[in-house]
């Protein structure tokens, strides 16, 4: 697996979003056995950027990472976050300095680490101004608790404003062959600035491996059963996408997964999605995109796919995003 750079963070170019194997998806919490041995599988693949957050359960995500990385800690980048739990008993979200310096001791333990190698704010504050949260993670760096700091799901103002203060290592956003909004004011300021960007969703909430032509199979709870992309006939209009990516997969001999991958890690260095899965088979199959090469007029077509139909969260979900 080569490598990228996010700000100075060397990461694998495809690493693992861990948050499927404990919460939102169907399957969740069913294995977790089976989950670690996929983290396992990834670390020996080379997939070594392993995400998760505290408000993955909560808590149960981490330290069932913790557990799946023990006497492996330094073979592997963890990135984690806060401010979704309020360790201070103040409502919504929490970034302010007092809570930070609670979860981050909370999530070192949950890991079974000293240091957290990426850290990220989960949804930014608007209680509590971002140089205030910087300046405290700035601190966090300092007494070696955390390497590099992330910001998840900002506009490019609040990145700025960020940045200005303490290095900002990455920002991660959803970003995928369905979810391109950042391509209008983020991706450009990360450019700007040398901050790395790190797709989440990168297969679009797995609608792009082309397993998903309806909601049957889906558990009653799965997060998807409430997703306007996947409701109210859009996931019918959507299926266009997929169709689009599983005829440029049949040219290269791929899976649509790995064609959707592959034109992610073809806009450029400095951007490392994190697909999620609970299964070694499909960790298989994404880590292989790192070697699989499209021909410009290949990106070309999958770039004038037409947008998906829906929005990409619900209405509460998405005031929370692009702040």
């Amino acid at each position: 697996m080569r490598t990228t750079s996010l700000g100075g963070l060397q990461v694998s170019r495809i690493g693992l979003g861990v948050m499927g194997m404990s919460a939102f998806y169907t399957g969740a919490g069913r294995d977790d056995a089976a989950s670690i041995r996929t983290v396992q599988r990834a670390v020996d693949l080379g997939a070594t950027h392993l995400d998760t957050a505290e408000a993955y359960g909560p808590y149960v995500n981490e330290e069932l990472l913790g557990r799946a990385i023990s006497g492996r800690r330094d073979q592997v980048v963890v990135a984690t976050k806060f401010g979704l739990v309020s360790h201070t008993g103040r409502p919504g979200p929490d970034s302010t300095p007092a809570n930070i310096r609670a979860a981050v001791e909370g999530s070192l333990r949950r890991l079974g680490t000293d240091r957290i190698d990426l850290y990220y704010q989960h949804r930014v504050d608007p209680g509590t101004p971002v140089e205030d949260t910087v300046g405290a993670l700035g601190e966090l760096v300092a007494a070696g608790k955390v390497r590099h700091i992330g910001l998840s799901e900002a506009a490019s103002a609040t990145i700025r404003r960020a940045h200005a203060v303490h290095p900002v290592a990455a920002v991660q956003t959803e970003y995928s062959l369905w979810t391109r909004d950042v391509e209008a004011d983020v991706l450009p300021a990360l450019r700007e600035l040398g901050i790395g960007l790190v797709p989440y969703a990168p297969l679009g909430h797995g609608f792009l491996t082309g397993g998903i032509r309806s909601l049957d199979g889906l558990d009653a709870n799965d997060w998807r059963r409430t997703n306007p992309r996947f409701t109210g006939g859009n996931l019918a209009r959507n299926l266009r996408i997929v169709d689009g990516v599983s005829g440029v997969a049949a040219e290269v001999g791929a899976t649509p997964a790995q064609v959707a991958l592959a034109w992610l890690l073809a806009q450029g260095e400095g951007i490392a999605p994190i697909p999620g899965t609970r299964r070694a088979d499909r960790l298989e199959e994404n880590t292989a995109a790192d070697g699989l090469r499209l021909t410009g007029a290949q990106i070309t077509r999958l770039n004038e796919l037409a947008p998906a139909s829906g929005e990409r969260h619900a209405a509460a979900d998405m005031a929370a995003v692009d702040r």
